[in-house]
């Protein structure tokens, strides 16, 4: 990405802006001008490649007005006011509303310039974090298809790359609803055996003659079989004889209950047990369970082919005060029936007591502030509207560190 040079002026005097864009060409800088909010609304967009220079005082929509507008486009869109001489009180209110910097009228051009290049250099930072972001998580799938910001989910993601580059039978398990399959189709997606295919068969009940054809079907690709504790034992056994014989399929197992030796074929079990893979239940990562919600409550919003409804932070906490034990499957269907209007009591009963409850929410709200923020404890906090010690001291109680989110 090239230097950024596009400043989107809005100044409602004439003479102002004609002024203002003068110095702004002189600089080298590429000049959209606007007289009024209206105007520059259509400008401001999440992908703008540029910055927002802003009178403050302007009839109709105030510079104020256009600062939370743009917040709202995109917190991350640096704004710039021009505020009358002296006008403190409104300088300081422009800051506390989030704007980048505020410039007393008349400026010194080398002033404006200085400060709407950090603004530049600012905004081309974010947009190719951006950019690098989607292209990893393009070809990455287990960053696109395995959601949350908590360690687990972090270790579960570094675990399916890790397996993904491996030849060796690979056990994945989990609680029910976990999502299992899932898991196991992005460890195939992740693996040099991505462009061929990825057969599912369910092994209660599969006979030898259909674990051939299903091996036959995923040649050169990966064969999952869910239920691995329901594989009839013959086929049991002949799938023994297959993984001695390094099949150009690669197979992996599924199971949503503990596994043992005695419930399975011994051999079969130690082979599989060698890599393995468990997906930890919702209930043990609860500062995943907004993002998980938001996440499906988009995927819902958009197979339904409706707008996502608002989500309000007493919504996540009746969600986060649940137990989950049907963990992704339930979040899934509790998203879809929140965006077909679908009344649900998020009231249910659970063994955790108040202050527990209330450490789980709280603890999540700081997580997802940090998540949308990139890790930046200041942003964060003043989206929580808490002062910065306060932010800092409730970190240190949830164990939380800022850098990890960057």
């Amino acid at each position: 990405m090239t230097g950024l040079k596009r400043v989107l002026l809005v100044e409602d005097d004439v003479a102002v802006r004609e002024a203002l864009a003068q110095t702004l060409e002189l600089a080298d800088l590429s000049v959209i001008t606007t007289g009024s909010f209206v105007a520059a609304k259509d400008h401001i967009t999440r992908d703008f490649e540029g910055v927002i220079l802003s009178d403050i005082r302007m009839p109709g929509r105030d510079g104020f007005h256009l600062l939370r507008h743009a917040r709202d486009v995109d917190e991350n869109l640096p704004v710039v006011l021009l505020t009358g001489e002296g006008d403190i009180p409104m300088a300081v209110a422009a800051m506390e509303q989030g704007a980048f910097d505020f410039l007393e009228k008349p400026c010194a051009p080398a002033d404006l310039v200085a400060v709407l290049q950090r603004a530049l250099s600012a905004r081309q930072s974010v947009l190719q974090t951006r950019t690098e972001r989607r292209q990893a998580e393009a070809g990455d799938p287990a960053a696109r298809m395995i959601f949350g910001v908590s360690d687990l989910a972090e270790s579960l993601r570094e675990r399916v790359r890790r397996f993904a580059q491996t030849e060796t039978a690979v056990l994945v398990s989990g609680p029910p609803g976990s999502g299992v399959s899932k898991v196991a189709e992005v460890i195939h997606l992740c693996s040099p055996r991505a462009r061929n295919a990825f057969v599912k068969r369910a092994a209660d009940g599969l006979q030898r003659d259909a674990l051939a054809e299903a091996l036959a079907a995923a040649k050169k690709g990966s064969l999952f079989l869910d239920e691995i504790s329901h594989l009839p034992a013959d086929t049991q056994l002949a799938l023994i004889e297959v993984l001695d014989a390094r099949p150009e399929t690669r197979v992996m197992a599924g199971s949503t209950v503990l596994l043992n030796p005695e419930g399975i074929n011994s051999e079969l079990f130690y082979r599989l047990q060698t890599t393995s893979l468990r997906i930890p239940a919702v209930s043990e990562r609860p500062e995943d369970i907004p993002i998980l919600f938001r996440r499906y409550v988009d995927q819902a919003s958009e197979q339904a082919g409706l707008t996502p409804p608002d989500i309000t932070p007493d919504h996540i906490a009746g969600l986060m005060a649940q137990e989950w034990p049907g963990n992704a499957r339930a979040l899934m269907s509790a998203a879809m029936r929140f965006v077909l209007g679908v009344p649900e009591d998020l009231g249910g009963a659970t063994d955790l007591g108040l202050a527990e409850q209330m450490a789980r929410v709280e603890r999540s709200l700081l997580v997802a502030a940090l998540a949308r923020h990139g890790g930046r404890a200041s942003e964060a906090a003043r989206a929580l509207k808490l002062p910065r010690k306060t932010f800092y001291d409730k970190l240190t109680k949830h164990g939380i560190r800022p850098d990890e989110f960057r």
